[in-house]
């Protein structure tokens, strides 16, 4: 854990309303879809007619171009089914794969791989709590279409923990824009200088927090520290969420 910003005030005390992010935050997400994806290409590379190395390549190629756009981001996380199928669909035809019932068939096993692979970070449930028994109002926002985000959350058990929980997809925006902030302040009746805000990602979970005052955390998942350049600079880095409790 390390302060970036000059103090380590918050390290001793606590807000009242932490705003947290729940992917790569409260649970393990990022990590298991390369790792998904792979099994799914080898399971699907002899209908297609290819190598499952070859067909891996292709579909991270392209994966990684469609999500590198912020605007391509925002749309395609509001309907994953659909940007999954594009993936796959583009992933066939740079190929020269004409087998249409694959693509929804490989789609679909990756969305059910990665929803298998889903855990809560193992400390997160313990630390909601302690957080709740302290008196903070605990916010959750996060990005993406309401059924799949909604799932998780019920899957997980989190909703009893939250004061406020806002879904892109049900709300009308999504992180880093001001007013999804601005809502879950009003919402749990604190002021900006009143809240932290945490999550791992640098643009959406910091910097959007810290544009309307609120003091941005960054959960550092992979413990690999600040990128150079970072699009944020982070009030304190993290690396576990029980690092939010008082020393």
């Amino acid at each position: 854990m390390s302060s970036l910003k000059g103090s380590d005030d918050t390290a001793s005390v606590l807000p009242r309303a932490m705003l947290l992010d729940l992917d790569d935050t409260i649970i393990e997400f990022g990590s298991s879809a390369a790792s998904c994806w792979r099994d799914v290409c080898r399971e699907f590379a002899p209908a297609c007619g290819v190598a499952p190395d070859r067909l891996l390549e292709t579909l991270d190629a392209y994966r990684a171009w469609f999500w590198s756009d912020p605007e391509r981001h925002r749309v395609g996380r509001l309907d994953m089914a659909a940007a999954r199928r594009h993936v796959v669909g583009e992933t066939l035809r740079r190929l020269g794969i004409d087998q249409p019932a694959v693509i929804p068939a490989m789609a679909d096993a990756f969305a059910e791989a990665r929803r298998v692979a889903l855990r809560l970070f193992p400390e997160a449930l313990g630390v909601l709590q302690e957080l709740g028994d302290r008196g903070v109002t605990l916010a959750l926002i996060t990005n993406g279409e309401s059924g799949e985000q909604r799932a998780k959350i019920e899957r997980f058990g989190l909703a009893p923990y939250f004061h406020h929980i806002q879904v892109e997809g049900e709300f009308g925006a999504g992180k880093p824009e001001a007013r999804v902030y601005e809502h879950v302040l009003r919402t749990v009746q604190v002021s900006p200088a009143e809240a932290w805000m945490v999550g791992d990602n640098l643009e959406w979970d910091v910097r959007g927090a810290q544009q309307v005052g609120i003091l941005g955390i960054w959960r550092d998942v992979a413990g690999a520290g600040l990128p150079s350049p970072s699009p944020a600079c982070p009030d304190r880095i993290i690396r576990s969420l029980t690092d939010l409790l008082p020393a």
